[in-house]
């Protein structure tokens, strides 16, 4: 079953509203992470996106990243909770809560307004080039994840 568009107005509003119903005491429904912590970790997705922050992996990491992460980030398929997390994604510093949720609301604007066909056959940051529907499963699907994390 195809996965609702972020790159749809509607769509990534609804999950806007999601967000702002979080209260930076909002306790999460399993995992470690606090909720600031968990908008600073959604970040990381849309960081790697739009700013020249995090280190690209080397062409081994990269291949093997395409070969055991990719389908598991990119495919329609719920992730489990408590999951492993990539390095990268593990937020080891305290974060504000109010920063770090308007920095994910900016993205999600920003990715919506650049729309589909600004991601379509787009360079990813771990897996090379992906269809809009990659891109759209992997934004769509990790924010949904940890918004259900959280209640809301």
């Amino acid at each position: 079953m195809a996965l609702p568009t972020i790159f749809n107005k509607d769509i990534s509003e609804k999950i806007i509203q999601r967000i702002n119903h979080l209260k930076s005491d909002s306790q999460p429904n399993w995992g470690k992470m606090n909720v600031s912590e968990m908008l600073a970790h959604c970040n990381v997705t849309y960081e790697m996106v739009y700013e020249n922050k995090h280190p690209k992996p080397n062409f081994f990491m990269k291949a093997m990243m395409k070969l055991f992460v990719k389908k598991i980030v990119t495919s329609e398929t719920p992730y489990k909770h408590n999951g492993q997390t990539a390095p990268a994604f593990k937020i080891k510093d305290s974060r504000n809560f109010e920063t770090e949720k308007i920095r994910l609301i900016d993205y999600i604007n920003k990715t919506q307004q650049l729309g589909a066909n600004s991601f379509d056959n787009k360079d990813s940051h771990s897996f090379g080039k992906l269809s809009t529907n990659e891109w759209n499963n992997m934004f769509y699907k990790h924010l949904d994840h940890h918004l259900h994390q959280f209640g809301v």
